[in-house]
């Protein structure tokens, strides 16, 4: 586990939820804004947005959580470990404790139907911006199977998964691994991961699809970005397939990306937070 925050204008915290605890870093002022992170190995607020949680943290007040079973969040202490419905409500609970309205969302990859979900279903979310969203039926693929629903179990295999994450292979760098082999790096965790993806996946993907009538209730601004070289969530059966269906929907494609768009893409991602979320 990470033993404390690696962010300058953030500070760690435990937040309570059903009986359970999950980890956050809250820090900054102005609007209100909620990240939640994706499902892959080493997930986590640190694995997902290290590179720009303390510039977000200058403009805004911001809240980036690890939902429960990753990160430095509690682990359900029973399965079915994989609970989308779960993570929905922490998420929620997340907006409980920031205590306000018109707050902006975030999302990335299962997040980004998390977060949908949420905003179709709470009137205190102001905006959400996506990355890499799932939420439309997909089809069970070799990325998202080995390399982000297995969990590594070496540096070596982390690397490799990796590389069906990030586009530009140069920034799979010995920070990135440290940071990732930092959650994954035990047995217990890589136990539990493997546990939370046994089965099927199908049923996964399923878990995360919105029917139409979830997306049509999403009355708020969307801004989704998605790499055109997304392996894991291809764009075509991901956000370009749900933004038609979102009544206030932009979509980005971007070139030379893949899925991890906070890091392969900083500049561009946080200039549509700031041009998203005034």
């Amino acid at each position: 586990m990470v033993e404390a925050s690696p962010f300058n204008r953030l500070h760690q915290k435990n937040i309570e939820f059903q009986g359970l605890k999950f980890n956050a870093y809250e820090g900054g002022n102005g609007r209100p804004l909620l990240l939640v992170h994706g499902s892959g190995p080493g997930a986590s607020s640190i694995g997902n947005w290290r590179l720009v949680l303390d510039e977000l943290a200058e403009h805004y007040h911001v809240l980036a959580i690890d939902l429960i079973g990753f990160g430095e969040s509690d682990r359900k202490p029973e399965p079915p470990y994989f609970d989308f419905n779960l993570w929905v409500e922490q998420s929620r609970a997340a907006l409980d404790y920031l205590g306000d309205d018109n707050i902006g969302i975030i999302g990335h990859s299962l997040a980004g139907a998390i977060v949908l979900k949420l905003a179709a279903t709470d009137d205190r979310v102001g905006a959400v911006l996506t990355t890499g969203a799932m939420g439309a039926p997909m089809k069970v693929n070799e990325a998202l199977v080995d390399h982000v629903w297995t969990c590594p179990r070496s540096r070596k295999q982390m690397q490799v998964a990796a590389g069906s994450l990030v586009y530009d292979k140069s920034l799979i760098t010995d920070s990135y691994l440290d940071f990732r082999m930092q959650v994954i790096g035990t047995k217990e965790y890589q136990d539990y991961f493997d546990t939370m993806f046994d089965g099927s996946y199908e049923r996964f993907i399923e878990a995360a699809t919105l029917d139409e009538e979830t997306l049509a209730a999403v009355e708020v601004p969307v801004m989704m970005l998605h790499g055109r070289n997304d392996l894991p969530i291809p764009a075509e059966t991901g956000s370009v397939a749900l933004f038609p269906k979102l009544p206030q929907a932009d979509l980005l494609l971007l070139y030379g990306c893949g899925h991890s768009i906070a890091m392969e893409r900083k500049k561009t991602f946080l200039a549509a937070i700031k041009g998203h979320f005034v």
